[in-house]
């Protein structure tokens, strides 16, 4: 996927502070995006599991190229370093309008909140370039960063779910968290396409 919807999206941004840019994941991001899995281990588990070999790396670059799945990278403004990567899952048009968030900080810039800076943008993204209508995000009721980071970028809890995925080797439990295009202020845009009238 090209980023000319990411670079459309952030030219229409008045934050031109913000201290990270978007940009998709692409094939080029392979080895430094592998070193930041490597380096991060102890950050990661047992939360999330992300490709660490070139092959899983493939693998999850075509998942992402898919038109119902988004790989986004927040990369810090300046030095392109990568912070961080938000994945937009499973996106349903339709009725729905809904796609679920999965995301990850890398331990070199963790704690200095480009994950909040980056995934408020990339809710926004989806707001006002997909055009979906509704983000969720599943988290283990442990992951105090994440409940903490998805509070501050004004998701709202919705129950919990026991053994909804299967992460690290077992059937985890999940706090269910969403937000709508009707929670926060966006651009006026047109709804998607495949909206019914009624």
């Amino acid at each position: 996927m090209d980023d000319a919807g990411i670079e459309v999206f952030q030219a229409d941004q008045s934050s031109a502070c913000s201290r990270v840019t978007l940009r998709h994941l692409a094939g080029r991001d392979q080895d430094e995006f592998l070193g930041l899995v490597n380096a991060s281990t102890d950050l990661h588990r047992p939360w999330v599991s992300l490709p660490s070999t070139p092959e899983q790396y493939q693998a999850y670059l075509a998942r992402y190229a898919q038109p119902d799945e988004e790989s986004v990278l927040i990369c810090v403004r300046g030095s392109g370093a990568i912070a961080g990567v938000v994945n937009i899952n499973s996106i349903i048009r339709g009725r729905f309008q809904s796609g679920s968030v999965a995301y990850a900080a890398f331990a070199p810039t963790a704690g200095q909140g480009y994950m909040t800076e980056g995934l408020t943008l990339v809710v926004r993204y989806a707001f006002e370039q997909l055009r979906v209508h509704r983000l969720e995000a599943q988290i283990q009721p442990d992951n105090h960063a994440s409940l903490t980071l998805v509070r501050k970028v004004g998701f709202r809890y919705e129950g919990c779910s026991p053994e909804l995925l299967y992460i690290d080797g077992a059937w985890r439990d999940h706090e269910r968290w969403a937000i709508t295009n009707t929670m926060i202020d966006i651009r006026p845009t047109p709804p998607h396409a495949t909206l019914p009238e009624r």
